[in-house]
């Protein structure tokens, strides 16, 4: 996130000028913008207007608009955040108390004015306009003809591709067929691995999947760098980490996360401090449960008797009770 400007008083009210450049800041964006702020920013209008004759005719104009916000979506797959309200500032297009939707993009500029920036909030700003915030694991969890190439950052997992390919059933007479369905898959998730992860900032990255697909995968890639001199992939051969998952869809990431051999290759990574607070929690909760608890009568009582050390919230919680 590249921070324009930053004008906030004393008493915690102003405007903040904002850029998301990765997939994290809008995610970063979703959290900052709550019901009630004011955003400004770019956007298309469909206007219509009337000739001397009578006619009408419609065109989209680009203009700038501020609104109120009254409704958030965000849409993690597109990464664009969509608000809703009206319109709080004369316009030449659109009306004042107009409902308009503003799209919030990858390198667009948009202002944010909230009455009270809070301590939070600050500084997740802080946190997102950090370069060394940058996600640093990636994670390919696959099974045979789908896979899933993820980018992990402390806050949240980005799916950035994935590859599903159909592979001919291995049966007489079609185990030609079956091997060019899977050389498919198998080069379809190299390519995305090279496009989608930065070596130069990623520091593990996992490969995992039930039986030996990840196995025969990592020795295809490896041989097909030889073949084509990769240096790209033969020089970061040392930070792919193999692991056991029971499936190939992305929920099968927690558990790989777990696993002992993977968090200790992941020990210098951005990720690992989440990481290891969910894995203390679920060990807690499996050998002292009286220790550990889920839910929110329970988690209330224990506050009430001043019994908690470590408390974990969900984003969407936070955003829920906060706003």
């Amino acid at each position: 996130m590249k921070l324009v400007y930053k004008n906030v008083d004393k008493d915690g009210q102003g405007t903040v000028g904002l850029i998301p450049e990765e997939p994290e800041d809008m995610w970063h964006a979703y959290n900052l913008i709550s019901e009630g702020d004011s955003v400004r920013s770019s956007t298309i209008r469909k206007v219509q207007s009337e000739s001397s004759t009578g006619s009408s005719t419609s065109s989209r104009v680009r203009t700038t608009l501020t609104i109120s916000v009254e409704n958030i979506d965000f849409d993690t797959q597109a990464c664009v955040l969509r608000l809703k309200g009206r319109n709080i500032e004369e316009n030449q297009y659109v009306k004042m108390g107009a409902y308009h939707t503003l799209d919030l993009e990858l390198n667009r500029k948009f202002s944010l004015r909230k009455q009270e920036w809070d301590s939070v909030s600050l500084e997740r700003i802080d946190v997102a306009c950090d370069p060394s915030k940058s996600a640093d694991v990636a994670a390919v969890i696959m099974q045979e003809g789908l896979a899933f190439v993820c980018l992990i950052t402390s806050s949240m997992t980005l799916v950035r591709a994935k590859i599903d390919v159909t592979i001919p059933r291995k049966r007489k007479g079609f185990i030609q067929q079956h091997e060019k369905g899977l050389q498919k898959f198998y080069d379809n998730v190299m390519q995305a691995i090279i496009r989608h992860i930065d070596f130069d900032i990623v520091k593990c990255i996992i490969i995992a999947s039930p039986g030996f697909v990840k196995d025969q995968f990592f020795e295809y890639m490896i041989q097909t760098a030889i073949k084509t001199d990769n240096k790209l992939l033969l020089e970061n051969k040392s930070k792919f980490v193999l692991a056991h998952s029971s499936s190939g869809f992305k929920h099968a990431l927690k558990e790989v996360l777990q696993d002992p051999a993977v968090t200790s290759k992941m020990a210098d990574t951005k990720a690992a401090s989440e990481v290891k607070a969910l894995e203390q929690f679920y060990n807690t909760l499996q050998t002292e449960p009286a220790k550990a608890f889920y839910g929110k009568k329970h988690v209330e009582k224990a506050c009430e008797a001043q019994a908690i050390e470590t408390l974990l919230i969900s984003d969407n919680l936070f955003r829920y009770f906060y706003y």
